[in-house]
C-alpha cells in the first residue's frame, strides 16, 4: 500500500445506473482496504427530478454508512450548456473535496465509444479521438473559492490547513460495459434512476448512443470503438513525444534575450521543415500555453493560421496572436482577449488567468494590460524588453491614467518584478512539460 496510499477517497454519484453500481463496488472494496468513502452528487439544476434523485443517493449512502453531500450549480445560460455543466462539476467537487486528492467517476466503455463517435463527427484528430485516461490529474486555474452554504447539503470533508493544488480523477470502470453494471445492480436489487435526457435526441451523446445500436451488429460495437480510442491514445502519446523532441531543436537557445515569459518562439526555418502534424501540434500547444486555455483550438481555424504563418503572414486564434519575424515564429497574447482591469490589494492577484502579481506596495492601484496608452509612457532612452506588438498585452499597473510599473520596461530600482507567468493559474515547469502532458 505504501505511505502515499490515501486514507479518504471521494466518489461522484449522479443516481444513474453506472454511478450507483460504482457506489456498491466502492462500498465493498473501501471497507476491505480501510479507506473512508465520501460521496458527492452535483445537482446541475437542469431538471426538476434532479433533487429527488440526489435524495435517493443520500438515502442509499445513509444505509451503507457513507457521508454524502449534494452540491448545487446555477447556470448562467451562456454558451454550450453540457460543456459548462462538465466544467462546473469539476469546479464544485474541487471546492468541496477538502484534503481528499482522489475522486472516483463511473465512466464505462460505452462512454468511450460514444465520445469517440461524437469527436469523429466533429473531424477530430488523434488527440481528440483518444480515450479518456483511467487516471487524470486535474488542476483548475484561479483561487479555490468556498462553496456558499446554501448550495451544499450534507457532509463536507475536513479542510486542511494546506491542500494540494491538484487532484486525481480515477475511472476504474473504463473496461466495463454499461450493461454489466446494470446487471450487477439488478442482481443485488440495487436502486438507480434513468435520466430522461438520455432519450433526448437533441443531445449529441444520445444520438451517438442510438447509432451504436445500429453499428454493433455490423461489428462496430462499444468494445471495438473503445479499443480504437485506446489505440489513438497510445498514438497521441508518441506524437506528443515527437513534438517535445522538435521543440528542443526549435526553441530559442539558452540565454537568448528573445525567450520571454508568456511567449513561445520557434526557429522559423526549422519549423517550416517539420512534418505538418507536428507543426499543428506545436502551434496548438503554443496557443493554449500562452492563453492558459483549457481546450485546444478547433482544427479548421488552426490549419488556416498555420498556412498563413508558413506563407509569411500571421493572425489571431483562441486569444493569441501569431506572427513571423525575420527568423522566428512568435505566439503571444492577443490584446483584445486579455482580462479587464482589477484593483490590487495586499494579497497576490492572478490576472488574465496567467500572471501572478505579488507587489503589496502597489495596493489600491489598477492592474490592466499595458496597451497603447501605457506604451506611449515608456521611459525615454530605455530599450523595452519586448517588441511593441506583444508588450501591449502584458500586465501593467496604473494610477489613474499614469503608468506606475510594467516589467516590459524593467523593474523599478530595488523593486521586485511585477509579475510571474503562471499558465493555467499555476507554475508550469516548461513548455516541453506541457507538450508531454495530456
Amino acid at each position: 500500500m505504501g505511505p502515499d496510499f490515501p486514507t479518504d477517497i471521494a466518489l461522484a454519484v449522479s443516481g444513474g445506473g453506472d454511478s450507483m453500481a460504482m457506489l456498491t463496488l466502492a462500498h465493498n472494496w473501501t471497507r476491505v482496504w480501510g479507506l473512508r468513502l465520501w460521496v458527492v452528487t452535483v445537482d446541475h439544476g437542469l431538471r426538476p427530478e434532479a433533487a429527488t434523485e440526489a435524495a435517493m443517493v443520500a438515502e442509499e449512502c445513509a444505509a451503507l454508512g457513507h457521508p454524502h453531500a449534494v452540491l448545487r450549480w446555477h447556470s448562467d445560460g451562456q454558451g454550450n450548456l453540457m460543456d459548462a455543466a462538465r466544467r462546473a462539476r469539476l469546479d464544485l467537487i474541487n471546492r468541496w473535496r477538502g484534503g481528499i486528492s482522489h475522486v472516483l467517476m463511473a465512466h464505462t466503455a460505452d462512454d468511450l465509444a460514444e465520445t469517440f463517435l461524437m469527436r469523429l463527427a466533429r473531424g477530430a484528430g488523434v488527440e481528440g479521438l483518444s480515450a479518456m485516461a483511467p487516471l487524470r490529474r486535474v488542476h483548475l486555474p484561479g483561487p479555490v473559492l468556498p462553496l456558499p452554504a446554501a448550495d451544499v447539503t450534507g457532509a463536507c470533508p475536513p479542510q486542511p490547513a494546506t491542500r494540494a493544488a491538484e487532484f486525481s480523477v480515477l475511472r476504474p470502470c473504463l473496461d466495463m460495459r454499461r450493461a454489466e453494471l446494470r446487471h450487477y445492480l439488478r442482481t443485488l436489487r440495487g436502486r438507480w434512476v434513468e435520466d430522461p435526457s438520455n432519450d433526448d435526441p437533441t443531445y449529441d451523446r444520445v444520438r451517438m448512443r442510438h447509432l451504436l445500436t445500429t453499428l454493433e451488429p455490423q461489428g462496430l460495437g462499444p468494445d471495438i470503438l473503445a479499443e480504437a480510442a485506446r489505440r489513438q491514445a497510445r498514438a497521441a502519446e508518441a506524437l506528443r513525444a515527437r513534438a517535445a523532441q522538435v521543440w528542443e531543436a526549435l526553441r530559442p537557445p539558452a540565454g537568448d534575450a528573445r525567450a520571454r515569459e508568456g511567449e513561445i518562439l520557434f526557429d522559423r526555418a526549422g519549423f517550416q521543415d517539420v512534418e505538418r502534424d507536428t507543426q499543428l501540434r506545436l502551434l496548438a500547444a503554443a496557443v493554449r500555453f500562452v492563453a492558459g486555455s483549457a481546450y485546444p483550438p478547433r482544427e479548421a481555424p488552426l490549419e488556416a493560421l498555420l498556412d498563413r504563418l508558413l506563407g509569411g503572414g500571421g493572425g489571431t486564434l483562441h486569444g493569441c496572436e501569431a506572427r513571423c519575424d525575420r527568423d522566428r515564429l512568435v505566439v503571444f497574447r492577443e490584446l483584445a482577449a486579455v482580462e479587464g482591469p482589477v484593483r490590487l490589494g495586499a494579497a497576490p492577484v492572478l490576472w488574465d488567468g496567467r500572471w501572478q502579481v505579488f507587489r503589496p506596495d502597489l495596493k489600491g492601484l489598477t492592474l490592466r494590460a499595458l496597451g497603447e496608452e501605457g506604451w506611449r509612457q515608456r521611459p525615454p532612452g530605455q530599450e523595452p524588453q519586448r517588441p511593441h506588438a506583444s508588450a501591449r498585452s502584458c500586465p501593467a499597473v496604473f494610477d489613474g491614467d499614469r503608468l506606475v510599473a510594467c516589467d516590459v520596461f524593467g523593474p523599478d530600482a530595488g523593486a521586485a518584478p511585477l509579475a510571474q507567468f503562471c499558465p493555467f493559474g499555476r507554475q508550469m515547469p516548461s513548455f516541453r512539460s506541457f507538450l508531454l502532458s495530456r
